[in-house]
C-alpha cells in the first residue's frame, strides 16, 4: 500500500510540475520596447528577413513586444519598417541564445496582408 501511495504522489507531483512549467513559458509583455537589446533583436529580424527574401526593408521602430524564456529567449515583436517610401508593420519571431551568440529568425510576416 505504501508503494502505491508513493507512486500516486509522484504522479500527482509530476503533473503539477508539468502544468506549472507550461504556464511559465507563455509570452510576457516587454516593458521597455526601446531597450537597446530589444532594438538589436528587431534590427536582426529585419536584416535576416532581407537576406532570406531578397527584400530591402529598413528598420524603423518597435511597436510592441513580448518574450518568453525556455532555456532560449523567444521574442515576438511588432515592428515598423520602410519599404522604400512606404512604411509597413510586421510581426517577427526571433529565438535568441545569448550564451553562445546565436540568433535565428523563426517567422516574419506583414500585419497588413
Amino acid at each position: 500500500m505504501r508503494f502505491q501511495s508513493l507512486v500516486l504522489f509522484l504522479l500527482v507531483l509530476s503533473v503539477s510540475l508539468a502544468k506549472n512549467q507550461a504556464i511559465s513559458v507563455s509570452y510576457n509583455p516587454i516593458k521597455d520596447i526601446n531597450d537597446p537589446y530589444v532594438i538589436e533583436i528587431a534590427r536582426f529580424a529585419v536584416t535576416a528577413y532581407n537576406k532570406r527574401a531578397g527584400a530591402k526593408l529598413e528598420f524603423k521602430t518597435v511597436i510592441k513586444g513580448e518574450s518568453k524564456n525556455v532555456i532560449k529567449t523567444y521574442y515576438r515583436l511588432n515592428l515598423s519598417a520602410n519599404n522604400g517610401s512606404i512604411s509597413n508593420d510586421y510581426e517577427a519571431v526571433v529565438v535568441d541564445v545569448p550564451f553562445n551568440h546565436h540568433r535565428h529568425l523563426i517567422s516574419f510576416k506583414s500585419l497588413h496582408s
